[in-house]
């Protein structure tokens, strides 16, 4: 457990200190809240409590408000940097989403989140808790890179025999493992492309954002040099490529 709570604290960290980079380097985080937003658009999603689980500054809540023009959205997150690079009139609350879910005064009709599951242990039990927490009829939107982000990151470093420092993502299919197939409304996964011409620039996002905590030791130099060296995907214009597989879900309670 002490491990786990380590790990988690060193991610929270990281973002409290990315926190004034993070909307000006989150380009994709901020195109897949969009896509999110706009598949509940789709929907007849109840009125009442919304909240954005591990909202960040906000990107999903945003959407969502714009999209749901007299919805209001509560903005949880554990970072509370992260909380204040949200509007002043913003509800927010500050919330370790490593434990349970707070318990609200009416139960939420709908629970969003996006790129944060894959930061939490057994994310398919943490999907399921939140579940759990939401009305009859509610509705849970997820977002979240899954198994099969950075092939080409995992083919250079088998290459090469040097450790890949990426974080494992979670599985698609263990995610679902508590959810029935007639509560599954949208299933959907899309593949997007990062490019640049070293591999400093093309993971330089990913620092900038706080998302470059790793639970191995940071690699030398020339490892890097290496991994560069033996990059196995390239586009056109001779840059790196490094491909994210996002899983987008909309489940009804």
């Amino acid at each position: 457990m002490g491990a786990i709570g380590n790990w988690g604290d060193r991610v929270l960290r990281r973002f409290d200190q990315s926190a004034q980079n993070y909307n000006a380097a989150a380009t994709l985080q901020h195109a897949v809240a969009g896509q999110l937003a706009d598949h509940c658009r789709q929907h007849i999603v109840p009125g009442g409590l919304w909240v954005d689980l591990g909202s960040g500054t906000g990107h999903l809540a945003e959407a969502l408000e714009a999209r749901f023009p007299d919805q209001r959205v509560l903005r949880l997150d554990g970072s509370e940097a992260m909380l204040r690079q949200q509007p002043i009139s913003a509800d927010t609350q500050r919330w370790d989403l490593r434990g349970p879910l707070p318990q609200w005064q009416e139960a939420p009709s709908l629970l969003a989140s996006s790129f944060c599951l894959h930061w939490l242990p057994e994310s398919g039990q943490v999907l399921e808790h939140w579940l759990n927490q939401l009305r009859p009829g509610g509705w849970l939107a997820v977002a979240l890179p899954v198994d099969g982000c950075f092939p080409q990151w995992h083919r250079a470093a088998e290459a090469c025999g040097i450790p890949c420092t990426a974080i494992a993502f979670p599985e698609q299919k263990a995610l679902l493992n508590s959810v029935t197939g007639d509560q599954i409304r949208l299933n959907s996964v899309m593949h997007c492309h990062a490019f640049a011409e070293t591999l400093p620039k093309l993971l330089k996002p990913l620092r900038r954002v706080g998302a470059d905590c790793s639970p191995g030791p940071s690699l030398p130099i020339r490892d890097w040099r290496a991994l560069q060296q033996a990059w196995p995907d390239h586009d056109g214009e001779g840059r790196l490529r490094l491909t994210w597989v996002i899983q987008l879900l909309l489940i009804q309670r």
